[in-house]
């Protein structure tokens, strides 16, 4: 947490370039706090990440990265540290096979004497343990698991997840770090991605009562949910199911039918939101937030694309129809489309980010990136394809992301609280600080206060949350925003709106709410770049351009108060240099053209959802 104040400045469009004032996210009067963290990190025990070298990380050593602590790479055995530490983590290695190759490399014995222990541990020491990985993944493409159902046993399973839930318990340290218990569940039909991340509240005592729900258990999400429910109940705790790459699914994450290809019914909505009120939607394989094909009005719509499928084979057949289910922006749209048909919206999520790091380092920065996984840990290693001959390098990843969270503190029971509420927020890596509220009572002057959050708090509703009624009038929305302190000036911040029009069907718009000074209209309607001060020969930037912070108070010009509607903030910074421009820059090698020199950093505040008639 920034320990300093932050003072905010109001300009309605216009904001003046002015000095980063001192900030303090700890907002007066007990409001929340701004903490940051990685829900989506995975060591050794992941069995992907220890078949492509990270052969002896733990949890532990996770933790200890997060927390600010040196540590070695996993491949090139260098020293490493994290910039600026994060406040919370999720260690969340796949249920499936936990540690089962890193104990078969090790001569485990009970897991050496399983036909896979036998298969990973040949193929191993033979020095191919990319074909484990693919063994593994035709496997479950093709729903065929025969050979791991062995592994899937409590005996085996029990002795990593007493490691995992050890180490949560030694890392965690209410008030100052969060050492989250969880694990991701990997169901990957056909090459789509449907995984889930679990996080819980429970210590170890609560978590040592169960064993990790896999996709060796179920494929169905629906299944997961049950599961999530019974263990919830029988053991007295709570479990969040955070979704992520949506953007890899083929639009299965956020479909318009079930399972078993039915149509989505309220009680499929009402459990769906009831376990998934958050999902991840930038990270290492992409950015979700939308894709220039749904938004084609967007003009930062065209984002850190990542063109491969969970199996590395490129995903050569994007078309609108079927990305519709594959991004945050449309399931959005989905999802108040279900609601206007059954009564419920599945889809009401708040947006996060985070990394699905494989090195074991929640790393986003881009000047201090390790990599998807552990042989990505140098500039000269990035070049290698380990998978196929048309599989992703190093440079085709994203050094993304974050996840914000307004808590009432630093604890595993708040920071719950908040993913509940979706008071949360996504980053791209920066730590851009964001408050959106909506409201009927906001006003121009609330932007002028000592304490113009506390005040929009005490009026409105802050991002999460629901807004209904109004006499027929347009809700008021206020932003607030400031730069990352030790990184770039702000662009703009956007308030993206997406609705239901009169006859039902999905319209989006995105509105520029507040920009930096020396913009001019373009003759498209549109305001001109903010500018590119990255030099590509030394890969560095100057903060000459852009704003430290910008604020907005607006009222939607459009409204209907018969329509669907939800709304979200964008904040984009200036562009600054990619993690790929550092790299070339120490090879001394020129740029290649498959990826741009430069970037803008962004943040999503999750939406504010109006609904007619309540």
């Amino acid at each position: 947490m920034l320990n300093r104040k932050i003072k905010w400045i109001h300009r309605l469009v216009w904001v003046a370039l002015s000095p980063l004032l001192p900030i303090n996210m700890a907002v007066a009067n007990g409001s929340p706090e701004l903490l940051w963290g990685d829900t989506h990190l995975h060591t050794s025990y992941s069995f992907d990440a220890f078949l492509f070298n990270n052969r002896d990380t733990t949890p532990d050593t996770a933790y200890r990265y997060a927390k600010g602590l040196p540590v070695l790479h996993p491949m090139h055995r260098g020293r490493i540290q994290i910039e600026t530490p994060l406040d919370f983590l999720v260690v969340s290695d796949h249920a499936e096979i936990t540690a089962v190759p890193l104990r078969a490399f090790t001569g485990d014995a009970q897991v050496g004497a399983t036909e896979f222990g036998r298969f990973a541990s040949e193929r191993i020491a033979a020095g191919e343990p990319g074909d484990v990985f693919k063994a593994l993944v035709a496997a479950a493409n093709g729903g065929d698991m025969a050979m791991v159902t062995e592994l899937n046993q409590p005996e085996i399973r029990r002795s990593p997840w007493q490691d995992i839930l050890t180490a949560a318990d030694r890392h965690n340290q209410p008030g100052v770090f969060t050492a989250f218990i969880g694990w991701e569940w990997s169901s990957t039909p056909d090459g789509a991605n449907l995984h889930r991340i679990l996080v819980t509240d429970g210590d170890r005592a609560n978590a040592s009562q169960y064993l990790p729900y896999s996709s060796l258990d179920s494929q169905r999400p629906e299944d997961l949910w049950a599961w999530l429910a019974a263990t919830a109940e029988a053991h007295d705790t709570r479990f969040v199911s955070i979704p992520h790459n949506m953007n890899i699914s083929k639009g299965l994450m956020f479909d318009s039918v079930d399972s078993d290809g039915a149509a989505i019914s309220a009680d499929y909505a009402t459990t769906r939101a009831r376990w998934e009120p958050i999902a991840e939607v930038t990270q290492i394989k992409g950015d979700s937030e939308t894709h220039p094909l749904l938004s084609p009005n967007d003009e930062f719509a065209d984002f850190e694309r990542y063109r491969f499928l969970l199996d590395t084979r490129p995903d050569t057949n994007h078309t609108a129809p079927i990305e519709v289910g594959a991004y945050a922006r449309s399931a959005l749209l989905r999802g108040l489309q279900i609601e206007q048909s059954v009564g419920v919206n599945p889809f009401k999520f708040g947006m996060i980010g985070s990394t699905d790091s494989h090195t074991t380092m929640a790393s986003a920065e881009e000047t201090n990136f390790h990599g998807k996984m552990a042989f990505d840990g140098t500039p000269e290693s990035k070049a290698a394809n380990r998978i196929g001959h048309d599989g992703a390098l190093g440079w085709d990843y994203s050094a993304s992301g974050l996840t914000a969270v307004w808590a009432a503190e630093n604890s595993r029971g708040a920071i719950l609280d908040a993913f509940q509420r979706k008071e949360v927020y996504a980053t791209t890596g920066s730590r851009i600080a964001l408050q959106f509220f909506g409201g009927w009572s906001l006003t121009e002057a609330d932007l002028a206060a000592a304490d113009p959050a506390a005040r929009a708090r005490a009026k409105g509703v802050a991002m999460g949350g629901d807004l209904s009624g109004g006499n027929g009038t347009a809700p008021r929305f206020m932003v607030l925003a400031a730069r990352d302190a030790n990184g770039a000036n702000l662009d703009r911040i956007q308030i993206v709106k997406g609705w239901l029009n009169r006859a039902g069907e999905p319209q989006e718009q995105v509105f520029d709410v507040a920009l930096s000074a020396d913009r001019g209209k373009r003759s498209d309607g549109g305001w001109t770049a903010v500018g590119n001060t990255v030099d590509i020969d030394t890969a560095s930037y100057t903060n000459d351009i852009g704003a430290a912070q910008l604020s907005a108070h607006w009222q939607d010009p459009d409204f209907d108060p018969a329509q669907r509607a939800f709304y979200y903030a964008r904040v984009l910074e200036i562009p600054t240099p990619r993690h790929s421009l550092y790299d070339f820059v120490a090879l001394q090698q020129p740029h290649p053209d498959s990826q741009p020199t430069s970037i803008q950093e962004r943040a999503y505040s999750s939406p504010i959802w109006y609904t007619p008639g309540r």
